[in-house]
């Protein structure tokens, strides 16, 4: 499992010109079964991903092809996160 997050860089201006790429980009991730959950970060930092059903290499070239950070408007920092113990509901990302 991943957490991505992606941080607005000085070109945080250009968002607008990116936005529906961007979103196409996220849209793609939840029909392929990768993305879990995006959502902003606060205060207008920028935006955070949760990913999961995908290797590390993988996730690196997806996470460059979208929009924002192939036009830096973001940078991408992607964390591994290996889970031990999670509530009964998140059962399926033990596996």
């Amino acid at each position: 499992m991943y957490i991505v997050l992606l941080k607005f860089s000085d070109s945080k201006s250009q968002a607008g010109q990116f936005m529906e790429g961007h979103n196409e980009w996220i849209q793609r991730g939840f029909e392929d079964g990768v993305l879990l959950l995006v959502g902003g970060l606060q205060p207008n930092l920028g935006g955070g991903i949760v990913a999961h059903n995908i290797s590390l290499p993988d996730l690196e070239s997806r996470v460059g092809d979208d929009p924002f950070v192939a036009e830096n408007v973001v940078t991408a920092e992607i964390l591994e996160i290996t889970p031990s113990k999670v509530d009964e509901r998140l059962n399926f990302l033990l596996n």
